[in-house]
This record gives structure tokens, C-alpha cells and sequence, in this order.
């Protein structure tokens, strides 16, 4: 079936590029054929938090698994000759959640490995004002992700993004993420029971303090807002 990009959705690939530009240059792709970014660090540089034997299974596995089915899925549409940022904008305004399903979580998980890069380090600056005055500081803005997981039913993420010029929290099933929604996303916690169930099974509100804690480089998701 032929597949129409409306105007609403020439809107929301303008607005995923514009939110593409928080990213690090790693994590820009080119069009199809869509390749997996390498693992930023070794398999257990995240431990005790997460440990290399889900990294090796989340990274490994599932992380690779949607490449490669976005890859035997978009030969032959349009969004064959797009990024992957605009092919997730794009497939979410046209309802093609096949496709959707595999681009979201694929970019989903490269700003997922890539936010523990070179972390645990603090907010500073304006990240770190605009922090107090959206949350009341860091350890209420922890919990405010903690409240926002236990209202996600099933599997999804949570996403920090800066909604305008104030700090904010969003949650989304499944594959869902802030490009179709023209939000910029600064950190991501996986909801899946694969990002934690290893090492955590049902606790899932531990793993969670424990990543935003101990593992996020909030200092690089500072320069994202900016």
C-alpha cells in the first residue's frame, strides 16, 4: 500500500530534526540500510548497577534485533531514504507501527547506552537550576521519574525532555518516544523487563534509582538542553 507523508507529518520530521540535534554526532544515522551504533564502553563498565550479562543480552540481542528487522522491513518505502530520526517521526504520524515499533526502540536504545557514557557525573549549571525550579532538586526529580514509571502500564519508557523552555517528564508504551511530539529528550529509563529483570527481577522501582543515581552522565544531559 502506497504510503502518504502529509503535511502534519512534513511538520513532525521538522521537528525530530530539530530535537536530533540534542544527540551526539555517534548517534546521527544515515539512511537505510540502518546500522547499530558500537557499545560506547565494555559489556560490565556499568556494573554493579547493570551487569555485562544484560548489557550483553539488552545491547546484544534485543538493541541489534530491531536493526535488523527495520532493515528487512523498509526496503522498497519511502522511508528506505531516511534517517532513522525522521523514519521514527515519520511511521508514528502515518500509523505504520510495524515500522515504528523497530526505529523507536532502535533510536531509543542508542540515547539509552549512550547517556551512561563517561557517567555517574552531576548537573552543573543551568541544567542544574533548571532542575530545582522544575522538580525541587535532583532527589525529587528522581522520584518524580519513579512515580512516572508506576504509572506506565506494561513495557515503555520514561523520558526527561525539555517541553519549551521548562523541564518535564513523559512517559510512553512499547516504543514510544519525544521525536513525533517535537519534545527535545534528554534521558531515557527503559521500562522493559529485559533492562532489568537479570539483575533485578520485579524490583524494577530499584533499578530505576539505581540508573538515575549511580549511572546517568547528567552533566552530558546538561549540554543536551542546551
Amino acid at each position: 500500500m502506497a504510503i502518504t507523508i502529509t503535511r502534519r507529518a512534513t511538520l513532525a520530521l521538522g521537528a525530530a530534526a530539530a530535537a536530533v540535534t540534542l544527540a551526539r554526532p555517534s548517534l546521527v544515522r544515515a539512511a537505510a540500510p540502518f546500522e547499530q551504533p558500537p557499545l560506547p564502553y565494555e559489556q560490565n563498565a556499568l556494573e554493579p548497577q547493570i551487569s555485562a550479562r544484560t548489557v550483553g543480552l539488552h545491547y546484544g540481542k534485543h538493541h541489534k534485533g530491531y536493526f535488523d528487522k527495520l532493515n528487512q522491513l523498509v526496503p522498497g518505502t519511502p522511508y528506505a531514504d531516511m534517517s532513522l530520526e525522521e523514519v521514527v517521526a515519520a511511521s508514528k504520524r502515518n500509523g505504520d507501527d510495524k515500522i515504528f515499533n523497530q526505529a523507536g526502540q532502535a533510536w531509543n536504545h542508542n540515547i539509552y547506552w549512550e547517556q551512561f557514557t563517561g557517567g555517574p557525573a552531576k548537573a552543573t549549571g543551568a541544567f542544574a537550576e533548571a532542575i530545582e525550579r522544575d522538580f525541587g532538586g535532583e532527589d525529587k526529580m528522581f522520584e518524580a521519574f519513579r512515580k512516572e514509571a508506576d504509572g506506565l502500564f506494561g513495557s515503555g519508557w520514561v523520558w526527561l525532555v525539555m517541553d519549551g523552555d521548562k523541564l518535564a517528564l513523559k512517559s510512553y508504551q512499547n516504543a514510544g518516544n519525544p521525536l513525533p511530539d517535537g519534545l527535545k529528550p534528554l534521558v531515557g529509563i527503559d521500562l522493559w523487563e529485559h533492562a532489568y529483570y537479570l539483575d533485578y527481577e520485579n524490583r524494577k522501582a530499584e533499578h530505576i534509582a539505581a540508573v538515575l543515581k549511580d549511572r546517568v552522565n547528567w552533566q552530558a544531559a546538561g549540554e543536551r538542553m542546551t
